[in-house]
């Protein structure tokens, strides 16, 4: 009897051992459902319709309804210049089609920078800023940096040609200066899509983007001497009043040749004097 009695407890316990392990595991599956639900909701965002292309657009390419699509992008990152609407993309109707500034890829948003105004040609007048010009710059492989600038980058443009060097003795010396920072390029050569780098050592001319005064010192500094651009980083530096310059004496650390002082000499005064047959100058006493 004890032996039945003993068998029964360990069944017994056996049993709930069993049903304590069961509902463990079903706690912690629920707990595993419940964290990967709100792993889930905490990556639901809101969306917003926008407008996209459908296709591959390349630059200077004709955009018509028939290439625009509606999709769905989240509202947090929603980038500026985007399109909401059809209407905003052709507010004149779909005989007022824009152009493309720029190579895009399907399904990749429509944004204000990327394409001309309705109606408008892809010419550079429509990459300028309003009251800026666009003046062009000969330049060969050297000073376009072997041909890597593409319109869209940030130059800095230095003069070199021969100047008085009147400090260092008067003589005529090879002279660098930087004459303007951060000007914008429009155009390499003829074209002005920024997704098309030129051929090296194919670089004839560089169009930058200036305003009046700064397109005066650009045609001087072209008329008199040869031109560099230096290609500057996204980040500009801190804009500084010191000239920028270097000539061939202080590349070579050449001194500036030091003038003698003059030496002040003291007034003598003197009257002349009849001695017998002679005439004598006798010094005396200077008086104002």
């Amino acid at each position: 009897m004890r032996a039945v009695f003993g068998l029964v407890l360990i069944i017994g316990v056996g049993l709930a051992g069993a049903a304590i392990y069961m509902v463990q595991g079903y706690f912690e599956q629920q707990n595993a459902q419940l964290a990967a639900q709100r792993a889930r909701m905490a990556q639901n965002v809101p969306t917003v319709d926008v407008i996209a292309v459908n296709r591959v657009v390349e630059y200077g390419d004709e955009i018509t309804p028939e290439d625009v699509v509606t999709i769905k992008h989240a509202e947090p990152f929603l980038p500026e210049g985007v399109f909401r609407t059809e209407e905003e993309v052709f507010p004149e109707g779909a005989e007022e089609t824009r152009v493309a500034l720029r190579q895009m890829e399907p399904n990749e948003p429509l944004m204000a920078v990327k394409v001309t105004d309705p109606g408008e040609s892809a010419g550079i007048n429509a990459l300028l800023t309003p009251g800026m010009q666009a003046y062009a710059i000969d330049v060969t492989v050297r000073s376009a940096v072997s041909g890597f600038l593409r319109p869209g980058d940030r130059v800095d443009v230095y003069w070199t040609g021969q100047a008085n060097l009147g400090d260092f003795g008067g003589t005529q010396g090879v002279t660098t200066r930087l004459i303007q920072s951060g000007l914008t390029i429009v155009a390499v050569d003829q074209s002005t899509d920024s997704g098309r780098a030129a051929a090296s050592g194919q670089v004839r001319t560089v169009t930058v983007e200036a305003d009046s005064a700064q397109v005066a010192a650009l045609a001087t500094a072209q008329g008199s001497g040869q031109l560099s651009l230096a290609l500057v980083g996204d980040t500009l530096p801190t804009a500084s009043n010191d000239p920028v310059e270097v000539n061939q004496a202080t590349l070579l650390g050449i001194t500036p040749r030091q003038e003698p002082e003059p030496v002040e000499q003291e007034e003598v005064c003197t009257i002349r004097q009849n001695r017998g047959t002679e005439t004598v100058e006798v010094e005396i006493p200077c008086t104002n």
